[in-house]
């Protein structure tokens, strides 16, 4: 069994996933599990060898990032988290691939170090955009949903009420933790909460509902 968190690499381009594994494989508590060369793959090794996320090309032959993504969250009872790797800063796309269920988004020319981080992040609940593209993708996914009712956040005590704001505007638990002088676990403790109740699968879909509601 492969220690920490287990992972599948889903790319075309054989040098490129050669690439990303070493650098993956370097860490102590990372490890490719599995390469897929396309989409159809992915989405078998996903069902005989699962892990906690995948890295996730868009553009490949036979099935795609988007469609792969689609069948993995429609088939397994437990399926693993998405980041999507791609070329281009922002396009429909990505748009779709965070509509069929990515946490991430990051571009294939993005720093090591940032990529490692994101898998951490991204494996312990949240999500993560690359910056450049984070404000254009959202407003672009709220502009293709109709505004649902906010009655939800009736639910919210007036403390989640206010880490539902900051949230909003794109704070990280520490930023949060220091704004409301709490405790980081306390905050992703709240945040947990604050999903819940409002049955969104990340910080992603947060910011989301946010703008389809007027509150950001």
């Amino acid at each position: 069994m492969s220690p920490g968190i287990r992972i599948g690499l889903t790319d075309d381009q054989p040098l490129f996933r050669a690439g990303i594994a070493m650098v993956i494989n370097s860490q102590p508590d990372l490890s490719v599990v599995w390469e897929a060369s396309n989409g159809a793959e992915a989405v078998e090794l996903c069902a005989t060898d699962p892990v906690d996320l995948v890295l996730m090309d868009l553009e490949m032959p036979k099935i795609g990032g988007i469609e792969a993504i689609t069948q993995i969250m429609a088939r397994e009872a437990n399926p693993p988290r998405f980041i999507v790797l791609t070329t281009f800063d922002l396009d429909d796309k990505t748009f779709q691939a965070v509509d069929a269920g990515a946490s991430g988004f990051l571009l294939k020319s993005t720093d090591p170090e940032f990529l490692l981080a994101a898998i951490r992040t991204v494996h312990s609940g949240s999500a993560v955009l690359a910056p450049s593209a984070t404000a254009n993708l959202v407003r672009r996914f709220a502009g293709h949903r109709a505004p649902t009712p906010g009655d939800a956040l009736e639910s919210l005590t007036p403390r989640e009420r206010d880490l539902f704001a900051l949230v909003a505007a794109g704070l990280s638990n520490a930023e949060i933790a220091a704004e409301l002088h709490l405790s980081d676990a306390t905050v992703k403790t709240h945040v947990s909460r604050i999903l819940g109740k409002l049955e969104l699968r990340d910080r992603v879909q947060l910011v989301i509902y946010a703008y389809q509601n007027g509150l950001s």
